[in-house]
């Protein structure tokens, strides 16, 4: 039942964020490159956010002015290959506009009439962002990231082997099941339990390293 209430609010969220996005984009040049830009990276930076201790809707409006950030940049030519990867730019460009919104919720708490409420206990995320904004949100961007890259290179995946055997390494290598729950679940052998394994973890490797490769 939980999910049925947050999931809405979540899609609602994801749908306003982004139409506003297009409509604070819609004075500048390929629109649909920005529009493919944030369905590729809002998952990462919204992750990164809501694990750095952002509220949901602080962690979309995180998203969009992130991104907001990055096409002034690309417009103003202010990004340069040379000097770091999109992945380290990418994340220093998260970080401040995470560090955006912690600085603003602890503005408004601070015209709050708190009733007696212990200040300790309200500010407690927000500095404990700041004391480790470096080390502890590069961890978090770090696992994020790969995860973004196992996502978007097991879509490519899916195109190309059968249904079939996606599905024995999805049960397998991604939920988990053992090779007993695989095989009676799907009606297949041991055989094709570890061959899917092989044969789709082989592309997806070579597919998360193409896809490094286009990033760096």
């Amino acid at each position: 039942m939980s999910v049925s209430t947050k999931e809405p609010n979540f899609n609602d969220a994801y749908e306003r964020t982004r139409k506003s996005l297009i409509e604070r984009l819609n004075d500048w040049e390929d629109q649909k490159s920005w529009d493919d830009f944030y369905k590729t990276y809002w998952r990462l930076i919204y992750g990164v956010a809501v694990k750095s201790g952002l509220k949901n809707e602080e962690a979309f409006d995180a998203v969009q002015e992130t991104i907001i950030c990055i096409a002034k940049q690309q417009k103003e030519g202010k990004y340069d290959p040379n000097k770091g990867s999109f992945k380290a730019w990418l994340m220093n460009m998260s970080r401040w506009r995470i560090a955006d919104q912690f600085r603003k919720r602890k503005k408004d708490n601070a015209i709050v009439d708190c009733h007696g409420m212990d200040d300790s206990i309200r500010t407690a995320v927000i500095d404990r962002f700041e004391d480790q904004n470096g080390p502890e949100i590069e961890r978090i961007w770090e696992a994020e990231w790969n995860k973004s890259l196992t996502e978007r290179s097991l879509a490519k995946v899916k195109g190309k082997v059968s249904p079939k055997q996606f599905q024995i390494f999805d049960c397998y290598v991604i939920q988990g099941w053992s090779v007993e729950k695989v095989k009676k679940y799907l009606g297949v052998s041991v055989a094709q339990v570890y061959l899917a394994k092989h044969r789709i973890g082989s592309i997806l490797k070579k597919e998360i390293q193409k896809l490094e490769k286009q990033l760096f």
